[in-house]
């Protein structure tokens, strides 16, 4: 087995024992960088993180109309108080160490709350009824319908918080450092603290401490696009938004009429990025990858920066000392990866644990993001989650996933892997696999194959399939944008019992399934060691066909073998073991037993000898093995 100190590198080269070559990032005699190994390692000395998504305002909620547009009174929501000890246990019956309650922040909506002091949110400028909560309107608030009193609602939170807490169960929100909601106005910030914008020159496009960007002599216009509302009359959405001059839309669309498909109930915050995108700001050193959060911190401690990286800054310590573990970054890639240096080392320097997760979609800027910008996870979509989702569409065949994880080898351990989420067709949709057995498979290699943290959205495991129009929000995602129930999900719900009361046998059996491979993901030592594809080296035999992936995990003396089979049909295949990996799990020639930690059955003999191991597999359709080497 070849040894070398640097964890995701190990990856790398146990590939190259079966035929793989290295990543272009690094070459396999470069010197290990002790920085990265500090920072890898200390994830790897932790269990692996199983985040649990929910929409908060969707989770709780039990009635059933799904009236499209409808109104809390008719569609219902769910509240802080719903999220209780029944509901936790379920949640951590699930394998799951985080919970992300998307949708926390105060966010625009649409529904009166002036009594609270709260003001009214316009339609024109709010996506849906419920409005998007990545239109956040106050940073150091959460949203009132989530509590059972909007006066309290801060307080409920922290309940809730402490509840979650007390389940062994760490927090997640959103911060979203791109934009805000197009009205915002904190009215819970202490005295001193000061709303975004509120010393900005509105005479200037741009200057490096205003907070937005401006369109100077123009007024904002409301976007041509479908009325809101569903054309519901409201005082309120008479087409006209006043906003003068107009600000720069949160996607960056710099016209004072914004597109209906840009995002224009948010605008877009300055973070010292003149209008050409050049940084009005001091560059971190290409070498500061290198170096540690305090380093990075000591570099900007006698810098000046620009206004809007202190105020994110002071919003993400306010709830970091509220007891929130972590944070998940709406767009960070629209975001200067050097604001992100300094916000993540100043949430570190207060909570050295705290968990970081990057929404990006650009591979090319990945260990800049983990190792410039201190980013623990990043989202694997373009990599991870599009090859398994073309696989499990018949668009294309296992054959990809060898080079898919061959680009992460050297980063793997930083990568949050999922199937769905909110922005995600669910699985059990017509439009991705209308039915979500046929998507096992590709949840076993998905929460298996890396050693970074793993993603369940609430409904998945139940096979909630999204099927209704809620308003703004379409079929095939659950809305992010409407009040409404989620029928699956409240079947698992029944009535607040959180007990699966009401669910299909089919349903049971799913989220049984998801329950042992998440905590296996969790809990199992290999899956926190190297990785050794299988795929390619048996890619002849007979019976292996470009619908079976197989792959060998390897932690010290905890060694596994999975085999996956996307395809309807059943299949048996002699899989082989090659003796560089052979060496790699420390295998001498003789006979091993195996037994099936996703079946929890014992599961025939690996062979070794000759200087091959070999096992025989049979997979019924939409099998997986998860297979543990035992000594006999």
């Amino acid at each position: 087995m070849i040894k070398v100190s640097l964890p995701g590198f190990s990856y790398l080269l146990l590939g190259l024992l079966v035929g793989c070559q290295p990543a272009p990032q690094q070459a396999a005699d470069e010197p290990v960088n002790e920085q990265h190994v500090a920072q890898d390692e200390a994830m790897t000395s932790k269990p692996r993180p199983v985040v649990y998504q929910m929409m908060t305002r969707l989770f709780g909620n039990k009635q059933s109309a799904n009236i499209p547009w409808g109104t809390i009174e008719q569609n219902g929501v769910g509240k802080f108080a719903d999220i209780d000890d029944a509901a936790l246990d379920g949640i951590r019956e699930l394998g799951a160490t985080h919970v992300w309650y998307t949708g926390v922040p105060h966010h625009a909506v649409i529904r009166d709350y002036s009594d609270y002091g709260i003001s009214q949110d316009d339609p024109d400028v709010v996506k849906g009824r419920a409005g998007s909560p990545y239109a956040v309107k106050d940073y150091y608030n959460v949203n009132p319908d989530l509590a059972m009193d909007p006066a309290n609602r801060l307080a409920e939170w922290q309940g809730l918080i402490d509840r979650t807490h007390a389940h062994g169960l760490k927090v997640v929100m959103d911060i979203v450092p791109n934009h805000v909601a197009r009205h915002y106005q904190s009215l819970s910030k202490d005295e001193d603290v000061e709303d975004f914008g509120a010393s900005d020159d509105t005479s200037v496009e741009y200057a490096r401490n205003n907070n937005f960007y401006y369109i100077p002599g123009l007024a904002f216009e409301v976007p041509q696009g479908p009325p809101p509302l569903g054309g519901e009359a409201h005082p309120l959405a008479d087409g006209e938004f006043a906003e003068y001059p107009a600000k720069w839309t949160g996607n960056g669309a710099r016209t004072a009429r914004p597109d209906a498909g840009d995002w224009y109930e948010t605008v877009k915050i300055n973070f010292g990025v003149r209008p050409d995108g050049s940084p009005d700001f001091p560059v971190l050193p290409a070498d500061y990858a290198d170096k540690s959060c305090a380093e990075h911190l000591a570099f900007w401690a006698d810098k000046s920066l620009p206004d809007s990286w202190h105020k994110f800054r002071d919003i993400a310590l306010y709830w970091t000392n509220k007891g929130v573990d972590g944070f998940r970054y709406d767009m960070a890639q629209m975001v200067p990866v050097e604001f992100w240096s300094y916000l993540n080392c100043s949430i570190k320097a207060v909570n050295p644990d705290a968990f970081l997760l990057s929404e990006i979609y650009i591979p090319e800027q990945y260990r800049n993001y983990i190792y410039l910008g201190k980013m623990d996870y990043l989202y694997d979509k373009v990599g991870t989650y599009d090859a398994l989702r073309a696989i499990v569409e018949g668009k294309a065949s296992t054959d990809s996933l060898p080079a898919v994880f061959e680009d992460i080898g050297d980063i793997h351990r930083h990568m949050l892997m999922f199937l769905e989420n909110h922005d995600e067709q669910r699985i059990a949709s017509p439009a991705f696999a209308g039915d979500p057995v046929k998507a096992k498979p590709a949840m076993v290699v998905s929460s298996l194959v890396a050693g970074g943290a793993n993603l369940v959205y609430f409904g998945q495991e139940v096979g909630e399939p999204a099927a209704g129009d809620a308003g703004f929000g379409k079929a095939t995602r659950t809305s992010i944008f409407d009040y409404w129930g989620v029928p699956a999900h409240q079947r698992w719900m029944n009535g607040g019992r959180f007990d699966g009361g009401l669910l299909t046998q089919e349903e049971k059996s799913l989220r049984d399934f998801y329950a042992r491979l998440l905590n296996l993901a969790s809990t199992e030592p290999a899956f926190q060691g190297e990785f050794a594809d299988l795929h390619q080296v048996n890619r002849r035999q007979r019976g292996y066909e470009g619908n079976l992936y197989s792959f060998v995990r390897i932690l010290d003396q905890h060694r596994v073998i999975v085999v996956a089979n996307f395809d309807k049909q059943s299949k048996q295949t002699e899989l082989r073991i090659p003796a560089g990996v052979l060496a790699g799990m420390g295998l001498t020639q003789g006979q091993y037993g195996l037994r099936d930690l996703l079946a929890e059955r014992v599961a025939g003999q690996l062979v070794v000898g000759k200087g091959e191991g070999s096992l025989t597999v049979s997979l019924a359709p939409y099998q997986s093995l998860v297979l543990k080497v035992q000594h006999l």
